[in-house]
């Protein structure tokens, strides 16, 4: 190291290894929407089973599967990060995405006949797909946390934001990617025929409901792979590498991101707070544990999700042409605006963005919830949801993820960023799962009831929480990740 790096830090050796780290933030926005492209390619193929019937229920736990292994790699994540650490946990969370995408792409590997839609491929395939949402579960708690860990405290904000972007990023490759894939292919048609029972129009494009699919889930294996090599490369966190008495590895880390001089300072303040490896977890008291939890409820119950992975359904339901080309539009907005919180996070702070979010969330939600299936404002519809989007990725999008990197206390981290990120699965599974019944409800024969409703709940919630935003959460810009220690032992 030479002698400036050695007095200043090294800001290229920082940006590397964040931006490996928010490659796990990519591959966690690739494995969620990929299902976006190959859903109805998926349910056609199953459609076609004659062992059993491949009804709306079945199709919709398939769809969401993924997300019952978010919450079982969110509520291990603690668990791991704490005995493994931190870069031996994303390790493990690449390995998962891997083989997840080649199984997902072929579940028929040793037990089934290729092309064969029976009951227990769909088990096979529901299985392939858990292996991928526990990976995306340990990324979703571990990658903030890693960057939040090695991160000065004065770009902290701005850097754990790079891992909302590479989500989003990632989901706007993925529509991409089956864009190109689907090229001149076309989805099938389905038709209801009752009871949740629907069936395959003649005409259906049957490589789309062979082939197709499996390309999109098997197009993961490419950034899984890349991850899963680069990350063997990254350091482990100063601060884990403290709580288990590895300090002067600490200290090398430290002083190449920060300087010596800085690093000693930090060293110190990190062993002052690290009295012992852990803590019990309402140590500081239960509202910290609570304001955690409730971040990732509202981030969920506003219902992003059920926009960006039905988003195709959603577009085609306006009956525009080419739905696939407004996902992607969608896509870049979200890019755009999520650019937005990165470079503003530091100078406006956290809670001015989530407010702001809330209320341009609330006001996108309602116009959709007035709009809906009115003939002649389509794009009223869509300028809503563009807006409604576009809200949600300057604030509740990465600005959740940089709080809650950031409020825990060192000693309860890994356990309260496991709870707080299982409850963020858990209200993304409810809220992917209750949209499209939600959505489709009729109080009389042909009513538009579900769509009003539908958004129209969704808006009341983001004013709750702008609520709670302004009344319970804290300003972390600019303090130390120490600092939250002194914070909550205040507020007991």
């Amino acid at each position: 190291m030479n002698e400036k790096v050695y007095q200043t830090g090294s800001k290229g050796y920082l940006i590397s290894i964040v931006m490996v780290a928010v490659l796990g933030g990519l591959l966690f926005g690739y494995d969620t929407a990929v299902i976006s492209g190959a859903e109805k390619g998926l349910q056609a193929f199953f459609i076609g089973a004659q062992d059993f019937t491949y009804t709306d229920g079945f199709h919709g736990f398939t769809a969401s599967s993924a997300l019952i292994g978010c919450i079982i790699g969110s509520a291990l994540s603690g668990l791991l990060a704490s005995k493994l650490g931190r870069k031996k946990s994303l390790v493990v969370a690449g390995i998962l995405f891997f083989i997840s995408a080649l199984g997902s792409m072929y579940p028929e590997f040793l037990f089934f006949e290729k092309g064969v839609p029976t009951q227990s491929l769909l088990i096979s395939f529901n299985i392939y797909r858990v292996i991928g949402g526990i990976g995306v579960g340990l990324a979703s708690a571990i990658c903030p946390m890693y960057i939040g860990e090695v991160a000065p405290s004065n770009i902290r904000g701005m850097l754990v934001s790079w891992n909302q972007f590479a989500i989003i990023f990632g989901q706007l490759v993925v529509y991409f990617v089956n864009f190109i894939l689907l090229g001149d292919h076309t989805n099938p048609v389905m038709e209801s025929i009752g009871e949740g029972v629907n069936k395959v129009l003649p005409g259906s494009d049957p490589w789309t409901i062979q082939t197709g699919w499996r390309y999109m889930f098997g197009s993961e294996a490419v950034p899984a792979g890349l991850f899963t090599i680069l990350i063997c490369f990254v350091p482990e966190t100063p601060r884990y590498l403290v709580m288990v008495k590895q300090d002067q590895k600490a200290l090398s880390i430290l002083s190449k991101i920060n300087g010596s001089t800085k690093a000693q300072q930090i060293l110190s303040d990190i062993k002052e707070t690290i009295t012992v490896k852990t803590e019990k977890l309402f140590t500081y008291g239960w509202l910290c544990i609570f304001v955690g939890i409730m971040l990732s409820v509202f981030q969920q119950a506003v219902g992003i999700n059920a926009v960006l992975y039905y988003a195709p359904r959603i577009f085609k339901d306006m009956r525009l042409d080419n739905e696939m080309v407004f996902t992607v539009i969608m896509g870049v907005v979200n890019i755009l605006f999520t650019l937005v919180a990165i470079f503003t996070v530091e100078k406006l702070g956290r809670k001015p963005l989530l407010i702001w979010g809330s209320i341009g969330m609330a006001i996108g939600a309602m116009g959709v919830a007035l709009s809906f299936g009115h003939p002649g404002m389509e794009f009223v519809t869509m300028i809503s949801i563009m807006v409604y989007s576009a809200s949600f990725m300057f604030s509740w999008g990465p600005i959740c993820w940089v709080l809650i990197a950031e409020i825990f206390p060192n000693t309860i981290r890994g356990a309260a960023v496991a709870i707080a990120v299982a409850f963020q699965w858990i209200f993304n599974f409810i809220v992917s799962s209750t949209f499209v019944p939600m959505f489709n409800m009729h109080l009389t024969e042909g009513d538009d009831f579900g769509h009003w409703f539908t958004y129209g709940l969704y808006g009341v919630i983001c004013v709750i929480a702008a609520i709670f935003v302004w009344k319970l959460v804290p300003e972390t810009k600019g303090k130390t990740l120490e600092d939250m220690t002194k914070l909550w032992r205040k507020q007991k």
